[in-house]
């Protein structure tokens, strides 16, 4: 709660608390494990196309001076599809999430000023609560998607921590 209010009090547009943070978290808590490791970062989303790149990087700095605490990742989405090869701009965070790469890593959370818990969750929770993973139907599309979406899972390696994850390959 403390970090969705932070992330709420940022007054960032079209914000939320979103992907490995939240799916690393439940994953913990149904292992048993810590909620919060040193390798989980707090990423932070959010959708204004008047805030340049530039400006980004420094919000994410003086929240990591603010809350030294947490290790921050903050990123505005309304520049993050230049990061990912043939992908049309994003339309708002939900979009974003939506384009994640794992359906249980497209997940987003936010506090309304009434203290009330959002989440966005395009492909549902069944996949995150059920340990599965697979690649959402954006990184489905092409092959080359889905070679970047099979290299993230070598990566990560997450059946290291998670030894009874289900991975689907395609």
């Amino acid at each position: 709660m403390e970090i969705l209010t932070i992330i709420r009090n940022l007054a960032l547009a079209d914000s939320c608390l979103a992907a490995g943070c939240i799916r690393n978290l439940i994953w913990n808590f149904l292992s048993g494990k810590s909620l919060f490791d040193e390798h989980t970062d707090v990423d932070v989303i959010f959708f204004d196309q008047a805030i340049s790149y530039e400006e980004t990087q420094a919000l994410a700095e003086q929240l990591k001076r603010n809350y030294p605490n947490y290790d921050w990742e903050l990123k505005n989405q309304a520049h993050m599809h230049l990061h990912n090869p043939n992908t049309l701009p994003y339309l708002n965070s939900s979009d974003a999430i939506a384009r994640f790469p794992e359906t249980c890593t497209a997940i987003g959370a936010f506090l309304t000023d009434m203290d009330q818990l959002t989440i966005v969750a395009p492909y549902g929770l069944a996949d995150i609560v059920s340990f599965i993973v697979r690649p959402t139907p954006y990184f489905t599309e092409t092959p080359d998607k889905l070679a970047i979406y099979r290299a993230r899972l070598t990566k990560k390696n997450w059946q290291e921590k998670w030894p009874n994850l289900k991975i689907v390959y395609e």
